[in-house]
């Protein structure tokens, strides 16, 4: 099968690599010529090192190559994604769009299903997501992820597709939950990371998580998701994953605020983004989300790491 990938990030080359090596015909568009020629040549992407990209993987900076291919992965960082979508309409009409990003637009304040539903109607929109690394997913080791389509007869078209014999895919047809869920997930990582990065304890870095879970829950379900989807792959399971591993970007970058060090500028944290985005929305929808809050005001320098778990610790005491 030919399948299309948009984005020569870690994450989109690594999906490439592992459908690739399960027999189908990848074409990986990148917007920076200069990488896909040493892609190209070389036969490796420098944030997958000691990756050997197979040789059924064909890199272009030429969009016509991309959407000649009827089934689209958007590996595309979610604040992005929204002018990609905008630029490219006319030729995304009928295509099989999945986003691959997890992030919340801080213009619309939508998910990247929704973003795709919006853009570009005629097209099918799913996401995929849920606990999962690049590198893992690159080597071949054994990954889990939700495929949410609304369409469940086109989800099931993709999730064949997709599927490979270490990378299983799930079906859903619960977008909302399953793009909050991975977008949600990153604000937790960041501030389980900011627990450890200032030297609070892994028992902080729990409580974090298990009162981050339940802030997840009740904005998805505000914005109409299942509940039930936040409890699997795509909700607890990657939170799990990112609040637990030096792997995650996100992670990495709550330790570093943490320990009130410099992170790569160039480094995407989509959870940044988001936890701006969850903060607004918190307050249009009057929901209680004190960690996102947190999370939101440390990022923007407006709390230290002292006075945000003040704030977490002085709130009311009450029942679990």
């Amino acid at each position: 099968m030919k399948i299309g990938v948009a984005g020569g990030g870690a994450f989109g080359t690594a999906l490439g690599v592992a459908l690739a090596l399960d027999g189908n015909d990848i074409t990986l568009w990148a917007r920076d010529a200069d990488s896909v020629a040493a892609m190209t040549q070389t036969r490796s992407n420098p944030k997958l090192p000691d990756v050997t990209l197979p040789s059924n993987m064909t890199f272009v900076a030429d969009t016509d190559a991309l959407f000649g291919n009827h089934i689209i992965l958007l590996a595309i960082p979610a604040q992005t994604l929204r002018a990609f979508l905008e630029q490219y309409a006319d030729k995304l009409r009928g295509k099989h769009l999945v986003a691959c990003c997890k992030g919340i637009d801080l213009t619309q304040m939508t998910g990247p299903a929704s973003t795709i539903a919006a853009i570009a109607p005629d097209a099918s929109a799913a996401v995929l997501t849920g606990p999962s690394f690049a590198a893992d997913i690159a080597r071949g080791l054994p990954t889990a992820l939700t495929l949410a389509c609304a369409d469940d007869d086109i989800g099931a078209i993709l999730q064949t597709a997709l599927s490979t014999t270490a990378l299983r895919l799930y079906r859903s047809t619960d977008t909302i939950g399953a793009e909050l869920g991975g977008a949600l997930k990153n604000v937790m990582a960041i501030a389980s990371g900011v627990a450890i990065g200032a030297g609070l304890g892994d028992s902080a870095r729990a409580a974090l998580i298990t009162r981050g879970f339940p802030e997840m829950q009740r904005l998805a379900t505000e914005l109409g998701a299942m509940p039930e989807t936040l409890s699997g792959l795509s909700g607890f399971g990657d939170l799990v994953l990112t609040c637990t591993s030096e792997q995650s970007r996100n992670y990495r970058y709550g330790m570093a605020l943490g320990r009130g060090s410099d992170f790569d500028a160039a480094t995407t944290v989509e959870g940044a983004a988001t936890a701006r985005a969850v903060r607004q929305l918190a307050v249009d929808l009057d929901i209680d989300l004190p960690i996102c809050t947190v999370v939101a005001d440390l990022i923007e320098g407006k709390t230290d790491v002292a006075a945000a778990l003040n704030a977490l610790l002085s709130r009311p005491l009450k029942e679990e």
